[in-house]
């Protein structure tokens, strides 16, 4: 049991990781390139879709334990600490996000799939 408590609060760390990143997105002292990476991060984590469906045996949760935790960490190194401080800061006060972001990276998801179905058939269908 001790195990299952050690993984919710990591699962709990990175959502308010997450959050703190979505703020850190709207402000200005974040750098443009730190910016554009947290919007990829916090798009793909609140995204109701994945990028490697789940039902794909193993790699389906390559991206939940992997990718993910990688792209937070990562965005969290660009992010200026007085910045960060200030994100979790907030974070801690109760802050929600929109989750308006997710929905627009699940059509991004959907339409990434779409091309490469349209690309396969259009490949298969030359033959």
């Amino acid at each position: 049991m001790a195990r299952f408590e050690k993984l919710k609060a990591r699962a709990e760390a990175l959502k308010n990781e997450v959050l703190a990143l979505s703020l850190a997105l709207k402000d200005r002292r974040t750098p443009l390139l730190a910016k554009i990476l947290i919007g990829l991060t916090v798009s793909y984590a609140l995204s109701p879709i994945d990028l490697i469906p789940d039902f794909i045996p193993v790699l389906g949760y390559v991206d939940d334990l992997i990718v993910l935790p990688a792209l937070v960490a990562l965005s969290i190194k660009l992010i200026p600490p007085a910045v960060l401080a200030n994100c979790r800061a907030r974070v801690k006060d109760g802050y929600a996000i929109n989750k308006t972001l997710g929905w627009i990276a699940a059509v991004l998801i959907i339409l990434f799939w779409a091309a490469v179905i349209g690309l396969l058939i259009l490949k298969f269908a030359k033959r």
